[in-house]
C-alpha cells in the first residue's frame, strides 16, 4: 500500500487540529465554555465511532479510529490549555526551587490533566480491547508518550521551550521549563521514536491487508511527527510560523480584553 495517502492524511490532521485549539485557546477567555461544550460533543462522538469502527478491520476502520483519537485527544488538549483540568498548583514555582521540589511542583501544576488522560487512555484501550482494528488505542498510545516525552524534555531543559504557545493565562508554566544546550534524556527519546518508526514502516511493509498496512503508516506518521516536534526544541526553527494564522488570535484578544487581574504571577528559575 502506497505510505503517501495515510501520510498526508496524518500531517494534515495534525497541523489543523493543533492550529485549531492554539486559536481556540486564545480567544477571550467568554468563549472558554462554548469552545468546551462544543468539544466536549464532539469527543463524545469521537468515542462512538472508536467504539463502532473496532469491529472494522478495513482501511476506513484505521482511519476513523485513528480520527476519532485525536478528536478524543484534542479535547483534553483545549481543556488543559484553556485552565479547566490543569492540577492543584496553579502559580509559577518560587525563584531558586530546585531538584525533587522543583519537580514536585511541576507534576502539581499539570496533575489532573496527567491523571484525565491516564482515565482516558484506559477507556480508549478498554472500548477496543479484543477487538480486530486497534487504530484508536495505537493513536492515543503514541499520542500520550511523544506528548509525555516532551514534557519531561521541557522540564530538564531544551534550547527551545516553546512557551510563546502558552496562552496568557498559563503563562506560570513557563518556570518549570528549563533552557539548556541539552539534557540526557532528550537522546534517548529521539532514538526510541526513531526505532519505532522504523519498527512501524517495516510492518506495515510486511502486513498482507489495508487495514493493518494503514494503522501501522497512520501511527508511524504521528510518532515521525512527534520527532518534528522534538526537532523543534533544539532546531533554531521559528515553529510558531506553521501556525501564525492561530497565533495571530492573541493581537486581537489583547486590544479587546486585557488580562484579568487575578492570573497567577509568571516566575522563573
Amino acid at each position: 500500500m502506497n505510505l503517501a495517502a495515510p501520510t498526508a492524511y496524518a500531517v494534515l490532521v495534525w497541523w489543523f487540529t493543533t492550529g485549531l485549539i492554539l486559536y481556540l485557546d486564545r480567544l477571550p477567555q467568554r468563549t472558554f465554555r462554548g469552545s468546551l461544550g462544543a468539544g466536549a460533543v464532539f469527543a463524545a462522538v469521537a468515542v462512538l465511532k472508536l467504539r463502532a469502527s473496532a469491529a472494522d478491520a478495513s482501511a476506513i476502520g484505521a482511519y476513523t479510529g485513528f480520527t476519532a483519537a485525536i478528536v478524543l485527544w484534542g479535547w483534553l488538549e483545549m481543556s488543559f490549555l484553556m485552565g479547566v483540568v490543569t492540577g492543584p498548583r496553579r502559580r509559577g514555582c518560587d525563584p531558586g526551587c530546585r531538584g525533587w521540589r522543583h519537580f514536585r511542583h511541576a507534576v502539581a501544576a499539570i496533575l489532573y490533566n496527567e491523571l484525565a488522560t491516564l482515565a482516558a487512555a484506559g477507556a480508549v484501550w478498554w472500548l477496543t480491547a479484543g477487538q480486530p482494528n486497534r487504530s484508536a488505542a495505537w493513536t492515543f498510545g503514541a499520542l500520550w508518550a511523544m506528548r509525555l516525552s516532551a514534557k519531561l524534555n521541557l522540564f530538564l531543559g531544551v534550547p527551545n521551550s516553546g512557551e510563546q504557545f502558552l496562552p496568557d493565562h498559563l503563562r506560570y508554566l513557563a518556570s518549570y521549563f528549563r533552557r539548556r544546550r541539552m539534557n540526557p534524556l532528550f537522546p534517548l527519546s529521539v532514538g526510541a521514536a526513531a526505532a519505532a518508526v522504523i519498527l512501524l514502516l517495516r510492518l506495515k511493509s510486511g502486513a498482507d491487508d489495508a487495514y493493518h498496512a494503514t494503522a501501522y503508516a497512520l501511527t508511524a506518521s504521528l510518532v515521525a511527527l512527534g520527532l518534528v516536534e522534538h526537532a523543534f526544541m533544539v532546531l533554531p526553527v521559528p515553529s510558531e510560523r506553521l501556525w501564525i494564522w492561530a497565533l495571530r488570535a492573541d493581537a486581537a484578544v489583547t486590544a479587546r480584553d486585557p488580562p484579568p487581574p487575578c492570573l497567577p504571577p509568571t516566575s522563573r528559575t
